[in-house]
């Protein structure tokens, strides 16, 4: 989960996206971001895949499964 935090985090802001941008963008609630770069939730296989697809990258990345 902590690669998954430092992904997103890091995918997020190397965009210029704030948290509200990307939950706009993704059609995912502000909430569920901030608990979920809080490590206070684990995103749904659904949001991961919202997820890698906007920021172009495959969900083995995302998940720090893999550096590419």
């Amino acid at each position: 989960m902590e690669k998954f935090i430092k992904r997103l985090k890091e995918l997020r802001t190397e965009n210029g996206l704030t948290q509200a941008q990307l939950a706009k963008a993704t059609k995912i609630s502000t909430t569920a971001i901030s608990y979920w770069e809080n490590g206070e939730r684990i995103p749904n296989a659904k949001a991961v895949v919202i997820l890698a697809r906007f920021f172009e990258v495959t969900t083995d990345y995302l998940l720090g499964e893999s550096d590419f």
